[in-house]
């Protein structure tokens, strides 16, 4: 391959257009580094959040060298302008660790952290809000949610009261199961929410069908959480070693990550997706699919169609 300068030394015409290039290069990627993020409001206030946020399942760590590179990672978020945190009780001693490392980088206040309940009873479910608030060391929650449907007729009233006071700003219901879905939109029938959390992916769109419309209809947010298939089947496996095809280019997307996510947040009901990360690397790709254009329809069957073409 050759060089369009030549390999002795550079004229003063060459010289300039060499620095010329070399100074553009970093502005170029400040310029992108620079692009706010994509947000969507919250129907019940107006509030608006960034569409990407974190999931933190994997966040319950003991090892130095693994709570470090978590402390980046929520170090990070604000910086990018994503805010989200979404944890729960049941996620092992994650409230405890996002806690402390909140803590330690005292970016609290630019930071939306939600978090579950798995309580069936209205006493059960008011002592662990409290414990939630204890291990997360806050005086405030900013969405506290039901944990795959537990104990919501119980606590909508403790809930309720609890908004009331100010210790958490909304109420939300969560599932990431299929099976759930009819159940979750009949809560949302029956219950005034603020957010509700559901699966939903380019490879499982049944949620498009049952309980996203109801979100619309009622004006709910909209959580994604697994937005990558879960632990057990990513889609990651399924696209292997394969390039990104033309559809991605359309919306700005650099990595399949970015595919997904851009498929998921541009139905009209999504807020926020929330991918699990534990790696800077991995939060900046995500928060790469909250920048420029999402598809619109049209392109959202096209990428349904692509996907399905692909073996299982």
């Amino acid at each position: 391959m050759t060089s369009s300068f030549s390999t002795a030394r550079p004229s003063r015409r060459e010289a300039i257009l060499l620095a010329g290039a070399a100074a553009l290069a970093p502005l170029a990627g400040q310029a992108q580094a620079a692009e706010a993020i994509l947000t969507k409001p919250i129907p019940s206030t107006g509030e608006r959040l960034p569409i990407v946020g974190l999931g933190t399942n994997a966040y319950g760590v003991a090892d130095p060298a693994e709570l470090e590179s978590r402390k980046a990672v929520l170090k990070r978020m604000p910086e990018l302008g994503s805010t989200l945190v979404d944890t729960a009780a049941s996620y092992g001693r994650s409230e405890e660790v996002i806690g402390a490392l909140v803590k330690e980088l005292g970016n609290r206040d630019k930071l939306f952290i939600a978090s579950k309940f798995g309580a069936t009873t209205a006493e059960a479910g008011r002592a662990s809000v409290a414990e939630s608030l204890r291990r997360l060391q806050t005086d405030h929650i900013d969405l506290m949610q039901a944990h795959n449907l537990a104990g919501v007729d119980p606590m909508m009233p403790v809930l309720q009261e609890l908004k009331a006071g100010r210790t958490i700003r909304y109420i939300g219901v969560t599932t990431s199961l299929d099976r759930q879905h009819a159940d979750l939109a009949a809560a949302m029938k029956k219950h005034r929410f603020d957010f509700v959390q559901v699966n939903y992916s380019i490879d499982d769109r049944e949620a498009a069908e049952t309980v996203l419309p109801v979100a619309q209809e009622r004006g709910v947010a909209v959580l994604l959480n697994v937005p990558f298939g879960g632990r057990r089947s990513t889609l990651f496996s399924r696209v292997g070693g394969r390039p990104l095809p033309d559809l991605a280019a359309e919306v700005g997307a650099t990595s399949w990550a970015q595919f997904f996510l851009k498929y998921s947040l541009s139905h009209p009901a999504v807020t926020c997706a929330i991918p699990g990360m534990t790696k800077t690397s991995y939060l900046e790709d995500n928060v790469g699919a909250a920048r420029g254009r999402l598809p619109d329809a049209a392109l959202r069957k096209k990428m349904e169609a692509y996907w399905d073409s692909l073996p299982a």
